[in-house]
């Protein structure tokens, strides 16, 4: 994800997504570089319009979100309620006594 991460600042940035750029922002965050791991970054972003990947990945995740909210609904109203002890003060005050014979 660091890699994805590096390519949008850099492109948010304005400037050119390269091999150097990437590298140097990772660098820069103190993460272990992969020479393998940027060019494929490279290769994979290669006529990809960002900006459109963005506006997609933003409408996509709010609608994948909202059927795992609306799961998580019907467990929680299927769950008991846990009843209320009703302890009566005198109960209470007996367990004291015991305390001082």
């Amino acid at each position: 994800m660091q890699y994805i991460y590096a390519a949008l600042l850099i492109y948010k940035s304005g400037k050119e997504i390269t091999e150097d750029a990437v590298k140097a922002v990772l660098t820069a965050a103190g993460a272990e570089v992969d020479d393998a791991r940027v060019k494929a970054l490279i290769s994979a972003l290669d006529g990809v319009d960002i900006e459109e990947a963005i506006a997609k990945a933003a409408f996509a995740a709010p609608a994948a979100a909202a059927p795992a909210a609306a799961a998580d609904a019907p467990a929680a109203a299927a769950e008991p309620e846990p009843e209320e002890e009703d302890n009566s003060e005198e109960e209470g005050m007996a367990g004291l006594g015991a305390l001082f014979g």
